[in-house]
């Protein structure tokens, strides 16, 4: 007889972990699984080159998981503002904390740490299993889902979540047709120690060779997300270290100051996902494997733990009497999350598309439109609070 559980959730990284952990209060029984084994912080000294952008409504979920009040508070850096630059020197939209009215606009958290935290969290869990490093096989019944680990042990689930990223094996079993495109670019990353302060900014410039954002790391550090054209990104990914800092130090108009490399660069292609369903009956799909952006807006992770939170919510308030694998419950998840995703999904694809334009009107539209942006305040706020969600 296979092992039974409320939910099974495949995928423990930063979304499947966190949802395992929002379920904690709801009554609901969980299983775990993750193909890779537990992760491990970042060894004394080094420094995760894969860094997110954690919203201030993310942040009070993990908060509510339990994990964010644990992570070290040296590793995990408040975005008091964040300054966006035009291909035209004079185009430049700021958003800043205190115009705002809030005490930061963001963090910035390396992806190790916070998924550290998070399965410590899990760890002193009474109502998860954790199966890790597990592979499985997947076949939903009318009346559950059933999983094979690959050792053999048989799981059985009344509601299957896949948390399994952009590839998500979960959505290929269950048949969930998706869409969309490659960009035909990569997100080049790496680390940098930088000469001046950068005082809590995030700065993101729009260039004609891709998108290149500097984050603000504990002390003066910085972590760089260049969206580029995959050929520029294979020259940036064969540099030495000195002439990579060089070349990003030129490319953000030395507003740090000199930088030299702590990190080496590492890169991971950009595309664009739409799935044609989020759910189905008895399963669920969470994260980037319900949807894939442009990381121009530094807010895919964070679309993922809206999926978590929504999700979270709506089968804690099921009612004792509802399948928690019930299509028609699962559908209130679907239509919650849908105007987000699409919107989200809109709006980076639309800045990319017109930002990688060589049209002198486009070019000219698109700076003037930073600009009129921030003379708006009431514009500035709205996006600014939607951002922080």
């Amino acid at each position: 007889m296979p092992d039974r559980f409320d939910i099974a959730i495949v995928g423990a990284g930063l979304v499947g972990a966190s949802l395992a952990a929002a379920l904690e209060d709801s009554g609901l029984s969980v299983a775990l699984i993750e193909p890779q084994s537990p992760p491990r912080p970042p060894a004394d000294g080094s420094w995760d080159s894969r860094v997110y952008t954690v919203s201030p409504g993310a942040a009070a979920l993990l908060e509510a998981c339990g994990a964010w009040q644990t992570l070290p508070r040296e590793r995990v850096t408040a975005v008091e503002a964040m300054r966006i630059y035009g291909d035209d020197p004079a185009a430049r939209l700021e958003f800043s904390a205190y115009d705002a009215g809030v005490s930061e606009l963001a963090f910035i958290v390396e992806n190790r740490v916070l998924a550290h935290a998070l399965w410590q969290r899990l760890s002193r869990s009474t109502h998860v299993a954790l199966f890790a490093p597990a592979a499985c096989a997947l076949a939903i019944r009318q009346d559950a889902a059933l999983l094979t680990l690959a050792d053999g042990t048989a799981l059985a689930a009344k509601l299957v979540v896949g948390a399994d990223g952009a590839d998500s094996w979960v959505r290929t079993q269950a048949a969930i047709a998706v869409v969309g495109h490659d960009y035909a670019q990569m997100g080049v990353v790496a680390n940098f120690a930088c000469a001046r302060p950068h005082r809590g900014v995030a700065f993101q410039w729009f260039r004609r060779d891709g998108v290149l954002a500097l984050l603000p790391l504990p002390g003066e550090r910085v972590s760089m997300v260049w969206s580029t054209g995959e050929a520029h990104a294979s020259k940036l990914l064969a540099l030495g270290a000195g002439e990579l800092a060089g070349r990003v130090s030129e490319a953000s108009r030395a507003s740090l100051g000199e930088l030299s490399t702590i990190t080496a660069p590492a890169a991971f292609p950009l595309r664009l996902q739409r799935v044609a369903q989020l759910v189905k009956p008895r399963l669920a799909l969470a994260g980037d494997a319900a949807h894939n952006v442009h990381p121009l807006a530094g807010q895919g992770v964070n679309l993922g733990f809206r999926d978590v939170r929504e999700l979270a919510r709506v089968l804690a308030t099921r009612g004792a009497q509802t399948d928690c694998g019930d299509y028609r419950l699962l559908r209130r998840y679907e239509r919650a999350r849908k105007e987000d995703i699409a919107a989200m999904r809109f709006t980076t694809d639309m800045l990319q598309k017109l930002f990688a334009s060589n049209v002198v009107c486009v070019a000219m539209a698109r700076n003037l439109g930073l600009t009129l942006v921030d003379r708006r305040p009431q514009i500035k706020q709205w996006l600014a609070e939607h951002a922080m969600a």
